[in-house]
């Protein structure tokens, strides 16, 4: 009743995506609970077993979700991003790759006991670092800007071509083991450069179309979807093992093509991706069978994988980035993380099947020795990159950067307030137009969904500590407050009140970040009070004129924003918190315009009506003489 191919299928979904909630709600990286989850219901608990239930369909689905998976990587590439880098980078991906290639291969060669052919093969996918796991990582860390950024760009620079790597080093071992001839070898490079035309070609055609509207809106994902997998199945057709190549190379393409909606686009992968990732893994983990587990304790791949810690890495990086700006903390840091994720093993199982075939018996050991890889590097990195990089002093622990949600111009006069702070502070939005206050107080900006995936790909959320909803919408700020939760803290999330016409709803709901502000005010009356007028106004608190003095001064219909204390840090108000400011801190408010300044406006109006009067009176006269 329930061992039915469709049951089997529908358990695989539910089970990766109840495992990314689990993942995100207790901030624990989604691979690793993936890992734990399909091992419990395939070879612990023999729940399912998705290989031998699946049958043929097994191997097309895992190719069809590396494809996709390889085509979303690429999506990033766009170059003048990484050209913003200095050579750090470029030295990491290039130099610093190839050594790990050949140190990798050496490794699972002399010490996991792999064929020098296969090792070559599974070498160049093990240079891949992942950044659906690295980004998560930086984004707990809280890493300075330089450390962040490469490790970022190695990860998203280095992921697609891994597999690709692989694909060479597989051509390239049938060649010399004269598998294949030197035309058959040829003809590889020809398909090879088809591929690329193909992939290339394609992007180029269908990013065109997206941006002069040539698909409608509700058809971009589909027709996205269906233009990978035509893509991938005909240069695969063409010669097997190129259509990892065409999809990557449409991706690349479609990432440098200045799209206006390549964040669109970007959706496809979010929608799809997430859900293939999640299945897939569970899929294979699942499929594992016990003795392929037990052969992860095997003394050989514990100890490739202590190699692939602490010497193929760590060398990697050393040799690569000599003659760098990086000081020895940096590098022994970025020498340490390198935690392989879902690209690895999808990969490794697809070239597993595939070297099986070719007759390479010792192929079979691929999969463990990639999860023991995979998981070990998780595990370790996870849990180890926060404590290691406070101390080598790489954390900026002392921020207090600020990322307010929503555009609006009482958003950007209090976000230039935050600024005059030295502090770091950006607004979000998703229309240029609700940004232009902002763009005229050179305040930074941000334009896009704060809710995206893709969000780690284009913002770095290093510098701020606080993060402010302040949307027309309670219900997208309370969402963007629970987002965010588990990699801020729930005690640096806040959101503009509810209108007293709405104010059950996030009772009801149970969800959402601190009010912000005393009184607590919707940004409705925020906007109309600044309209109206009204400054934000900064108070010196002294010794002399102290915090008491000023509650009990100060115009009661002023609202309180936040203190800025001594050492330039910043704390909001909220009504669940009461804050008291010290002699050395500043109270920011809301406030009325200043009396002085009023009485100046009123005599300029005065003047104004009185010059009005005398030029009525002018022409009176004039027209009397006449």
């Amino acid at each position: 009743m329930f061992d039915s191919l469709i049951f089997n299928l529908m358990l695989v979904v539910f089970i990766g995506i109840l495992s990314q909630w689990i993942a995100w709600r207790f901030r624990m990286p989604a691979i690793v609970v993936m890992s734990v989850v399909g091992l419990l219901v395939g070879p612990f608990l023999g729940m399912i077993n998705p290989e031998e239930s699946m049958g043929d369909l097994f191997s097309p689905i895992i190719s069809f979700a590396v494809a996709i998976i390889l085509f979303e990587g690429s999506l990033n590439l766009d170059f003048k991003e990484i050209r913003g880098f200095n050579k750090p980078v470029l030295r990491i991906t290039t130099i610093g790759a190839f050594i790990a290639w050949i140190a990798g291969s050496l490794a699972a060669h002399y010490i996991a006991g792999l064929s020098l052919s296969v090792a070559f093969i599974i070498g160049g996918l093990f240079i891949v670092t992942g950044p659906t796991v690295i980004l998560p990582l930086l984004r707990q860390a809280k890493l300075k800007p330089r450390p962040a950024a490469i490790l970022k760009w190695e990860g998203i620079v280095v992921d697609p071509f891994g597999a690709l790597l692989a694909v060479f080093a597989f051509e390239v071992i049938r060649f010399l083991n004269s598998e294949v001839t030197l035309n058959s070898f040829l003809l590889f490079f020809a398909a090879s450069i088809f591929a690329v035309v193909l992939g290339g070609g394609a992007g180029w055609f269908f990013g065109r179309s997206f941006d002069r509207g040539g698909v409608p809106e509700y058809l971009k994902s589909p027709v996205m979807l269906a233009a990978v997998i035509f893509v991938f199945v005909f240069a695969d057709e063409v010669m097997q093992q190129t259509g990892l190549l065409a999809v990557t190379a449409m991706g690349m393409v479609m990432a440098n093509m200045n799209l206006s909606s390549i964040k669109e686009i970007r959706h496809f992968k979010e929608n799809i991706s997430v859900l293939l990732i999640s299945g897939i893994f569970v899929m294979l983990t699942a499929s594992l069978s016990r003795e392929v587990l037990l052969e992860i304790f095997n003394w050989n791949i514990i100890l490739f994988v202590v190699a692939m810690l602490f010497i193929v890495r760590p060398l990697s990086i050393w040799v690569s980035t000599i003659g760098t700006e990086l000081n020895a903390r940096e590098k022994l840091l970025i020498g340490w993380i390198a935690p392989r994720g879902i690209v690895a093993l999808t990969v490794s199982g697809y070239f597993a099947s595939i070297l099986k075939d070719h007759g390479y018996e010792d192929a079979s050991l691929l999969t463990a020795l990639t999860f023991a890889l995979v998981f070990g590097t998780v595990v370790l990195h996870g849990f180890t990159i926060g404590p290691l990089a406070k101390k080598l002093n790489l954390t900026t622990t002392d921020e207090s950067g600020v990322l307010i949600v929503g555009g609006s111009r009482f958003a950007a006069e209090f976000a230039k307030s935050i600024k005059e702070t030295n502090n770091d502070v950006l607004i979000a939005d998703r229309n240029w137009a609700s940004l232009a206050q902002a763009r005229n107080h050179g305040v930074n900006i941000h334009i896009g969904n704060i809710l995206t995936e893709q969000l780690d790909y284009d913002l770095d959320l290093t510098p701020y500590k606080f993060m402010l909803a302040m949307t027309r919408s309670d219900l997208y700020n309370a969402h963007v407050c629970e987002d965010f939760a588990p990699s801020l803290g729930r005690e640096n999330l806040y959101q503009v009140a509810v209108p007293k016409s709405e104010e059950g709803t996030r009772k009801v709901s149970g969800i959402g970040g601190h009010s912000l502000f005393t009184p607590a005010t919707p940004i409705r009356e925020l906007e109309k009070r600044v309209n109206s007028g009204h400054e934000i106004r900064k108070t010196a608190i002294t010794k002399q004129y102290s915090y008491t003095q000023y509650l009990r001064e100060r115009d009661d219909k002023s609202i309180l924003l936040y203190i800025l204390r001594a050492d330039q840090s910043i704390e909001f108000y909220s009504e669940e918190v009461e804050l008291q400011a010290n002699s050395g801190d500043t109270v920011v408010t809301l406030s009325f315009p200043d009396k002085k300044v009023e009485r100046v406006k009123e005599r300029l109006q005065e003047g104004k009506e009185q010059s009005k009067i005398e030029t009525a009176e002018i022409k009176d006269a004039f027209h009397k003489l006449k």
